[in-house]
């Protein structure tokens, strides 16, 4: 590996691209607070710009520069075979970790704050245990989410930044079904806000853990493979994720409207500025 790749400043740099997207779980908990209603037309139209960011990058950018890199190690033909297995490599990732979580605490099965709210009159034990839950299945996905961010922003910064801004959309959602189910079973918003903050502080832990159990063994041909594996992670987050939950927040065309402009962004930004 070149000194330039592992080189403190841009280690730094990308640690905080993912500490940022992690931690956007905390905005998710003060919408949660302080808005009677959730913006669903606004929340549907950001939810798909950031699946078009991550579905347009990962297939016109990430994947091409993992087969890129490791063509320069192993030849054209070894390289697309390593990079396409790669890819589904991260797609398989991410798709068990999501069926390990059962589907009642899973984020990427994700509810309305209306529909959260209309259920104040539960039990405190299972409102309470529903974000609790919520906040452990979270954390569990930050892991990978906050290594593929890492290793994208550790690659390019231009192409970290609309990632972790991605990532960060993502998880605001993902800080609503933390904070509202704590919040009503508790009474505490400091409570709340404690739980969905940690679970977002998984995503920049879970970058380290792998990037530092990785580093004795990083390579040019290592860090292809996870670059490449970084793409699956993206697609499979924005098709059974972000795509779904779009569209059950508004009106289909808005979600497919925010795809489109996440996607015309990404290429304009590539074009004049990468």
């Amino acid at each position: 590996m070149s000194e330039e790749f592992i080189s403190s400043n841009e280690v730094l740099i990308a640690f905080a691209l993912t500490l940022f997207a992690g931690l956007s779980t905390g905005i998710g908990s003060a919408i949660a607070f302080f808005a009677k209603r959730t913006n669903t037309k606004f929340l549907s139209i950001a939810l798909g710009f950031s699946a078009g960011v991550m579905i347009y990058l990962s297939f016109v950018e990430i994947f091409p520069k993992a087969k890129e890199i490791l063509s320069q190690e192993m030849g054209v033909q070894a390289a697309y075979l390593m990079t396409v297995t790669a890819f589904f490599a991260g797609i398989i990732l991410i798709a068990v970790i999501d069926r390990l979580v059962p589907e009642f605490e899973n984020p990427h099965e994700l509810k309305r704050v209306e529909l959260i709210h209309d259920h104040e009159a539960d039990k405190s034990r299972k409102l309470y245990r529903m974000g609790m839950m919520s906040a452990l299945a979270i954390a569990i996905h930050n892991f990978p989410e906050g290594l593929a961010t890492f290793l994208a922003a550790l690659h390019d910064i231009r192409l970290g930044l609309p990632i972790a801004i991605a990532i960060a959309i993502h998880n605001i959602p993902e800080g609503i079904a933390i904070s509202v189910p704590i919040y009503h079973a508790t009474g505490s918003r400091r409570k709340a806000f404690m739980y969905s903050f940690l679970s977002g502080l998984a995503e920049p832990v879970g970058a380290l853990v792998g990037f530092f159990l990785l580093m004795p063994f990083m390579s040019e041909i290592v860090f292809g493979f996870l670059f490449a594996s970084v793409a699956g992670i993206m697609v499979f987050i924005s098709i059974d994720n972000l795509l779904p939950a779009a569209r059950e927040y508004g009106e289909p065309h808005l979600s497919l409207y925010g795809l489109t402009g996440g996607m015309a962004l990404m290429a304009v930004s590539l074009v004049f500025f990468m």
